[in-house]
């Protein structure tokens, strides 16, 4: 394990101790926890804007794509618990 020093504005720093004091744990503990938070954080939304990204080529390259309206009903039926019937895919493409 490696040793990194952080440099923060004495009020950066006693806001970090007292939500450490708050949450019951040492300052070092909270600031571990939240940079591996943050870098999670960052991982899962580069996750996500990759996976966009890949689903808009798939999107552009096939010419067809999904009527928002039909998805929007179709997630609202799944969350009420009722049976739905998956929107299908339809050329946008005039």
């Amino acid at each position: 394990m490696s040793t990194t020093s952080l440099k923060l504005s004495d009020e950066l720093k006693q806001r970090a101790v007292a939500a450490a004091e708050q949450k019951g744990v040492s300052p070092h503990a909270f600031m571990v926890q939240a940079i591996e938070q943050a870098a999670t954080a960052a991982e899962r939304r580069a996750s996500f804007v990759g996976e966009a990204k890949a689903a808009r080529e798939q999107m552009l390259g096939s010419g067809k794509g999904y009527d928002a309206s039909e998805v929007h009903a179709y997630l609202k039926a799944r969350v009420a618990g009722d049976k739905a019937v998956r929107p299908k895919a339809k050329s946008w493409q005039g």
